[in-house]
């Protein structure tokens, strides 16, 4: 990274979501920092949970990463489970890079565009909508304001990644019992898949099932960090155990990964993140192996592609869960320290091109989700007056006559 690139504090605006704000939008400035660092935390050293509205997360990104979101009118959506944060990255009217924050526990996989976005957590789906028309603003600035409509609880499926049917149903990666699931209106899921070499549904967690792939509409293919049938039987097969499965035929269409995520079909290639050495890449289905395009500074995790760019996310290694992986080598051979943020990346050549990253309490990343037509967009959360005064409505009350 080098230090001129960097945008100064002064030309990012922030929305955070915390207690201190109970009155929507009045304040646009990141709020003082409430919360000691996490090592110096009694809480912490105590082994109980922390706060997570208190946590400090510091952002900054490249220079012209406002410009080049504005230019292609475009927003982000990032996930970051460690923290429950949902930031929405946008470019506001001074020319700066807004980041508006939302907390929901978990925040896991996410996937959306100018009208919708579905966000899993903790227990719930979530389900977002936009309730401005076309060239309204809020608050004077957001073009995109989304309310959370839905949230059906599902409880602790620990829920990975999420695509949208042709016919608009949601799927999701449900990790937990090793299988693709849809919303069920009575249980907590409906199983609509499972890999041959699951014996059956479990809570388990056997192959860690995490990512998915939607072709014209359907879940296609899907990574797991392993073929394991037993009881959190992937942690030791991390290194080189992961596997790409076409949903569709059951076929393993690439072995011989370490530990892959985020898989996502774009211009008749399937693109992934071999997350255990640090790399994007795509899939040669005629030898089944993994063909690195990029190599990030960081676990890679979340991936969302539009044109000819990546916006890969990136987290800091975890101790064991991480760890003895390539990934540490590489950093080594390269003098380079992990990050947690996201970087996006040409698909032509592999160059970095802009950047976002986050330091303090934050340092992972879980999902990234790119927003085709959104220049600056807001969420409603739960934790502001907003939620019980912002309300519309459509009629299908036929409008009255008037009297002659």
């Amino acid at each position: 990274m080098v230090n001129e690139n960097k945008q100064d504090a002064t030309d990012i605006q922030a929305n955070q979501d915390g207690p201190e704000l109970e009155v929507g939008l009045d304040a646009v400035a990141p709020a003082a920092a409430t919360q000691p660092n996490a090592a110096a935390d009694p809480a912490q050293a105590a082994g109980t949970p922390r706060d997570i509205t208190r946590l400090k997360v510091e952002k900054s990104c490249s220079r012209g990463l406002a410009g080049w979101l504005a230019q292609h009118r475009l927003s982000l959506a990032i996930t970051s489970y460690q923290t429950g944060r949902i930031y929405l990255v946008g470019s506001d009217q001074q020319g700066r890079v807004s980041f508006f924050e939302r907390i929901f526990e978990r925040a896991m996989g996410v996937v959306g565009n100018a009208q919708r976005i579905y966000l899993g957590g903790l227990y719930q789906l979530w389900r977002f909508e936009n309730v401005l028309r076309p060239n309204e603003i809020i608050h004077g600035q957001f073009d995109k304001c989304y309310v959370p409509r839905n949230a059906q609880t599902i409880g602790d499926l620990d829920i990975h990644e999420l695509g949208i049917r042709k016919d608009g149903r949601v799927v999701f990666v449900n990790t937990k019992y090793s299988c693709l699931a849809e919303l069920s209106p009575t249980h907590s899921f409906k199983a609509i898949w499972k890999p041959k070499f699951i014996s059956k549904l479990a809570p388990e967690d056997r192959c860690h099932l995490n990512g998915l792939a939607m072709v014209d509409g359907e879940p296609k293919y899907v990574t797991a960090v392993c073929k394991s049938d037993s009881v959190d039987g992937w942690r030791e097969r991390r290194r080189d155990g992961g596997v790409v499965i076409d949903v569709q035929t059951d076929e393993i269409v690439c072995e011989g990964l370490s530990m892959p995520h985020s898989p996502r079909w774009h211009n008749g290639r399937l693109w992934l993140l071999n997350a255990g050495t640090g790399q994007l890449g795509w899939v040669d289905f005629a030898t089944k192996a993994f063909v690195p395009h990029a190599f990030v500074p960081g676990f890679a995790r979340g991936l969302s592609i539009i044109g000819n760019v990546a916006a890969v996310g990136l987290s800091k290694p975890r101790n064991q869960r991480f760890e003895g992986l390539q990934l540490d080598d590489e950093l080594k051979q390269r003098d380079a320290e992990p990050w947690c943020g996201v970087q996006i990346i040409s698909l032509a050549n592999g160059d970095v091109l802009n950047w976002i990253r986050f330091d303090g309490d934050m340092g992972e990343i879980f999902d990234i989700a790119f927003l085709p037509n959104v220049k600056q967009p807001m969420m409603i959360g739960l934790r502001t007056a907003e939620i019980r005064d912002l309300i519309t409505f459509e009629s299908a009350i036929p409008a009255e006559v008037p009297a002659a």
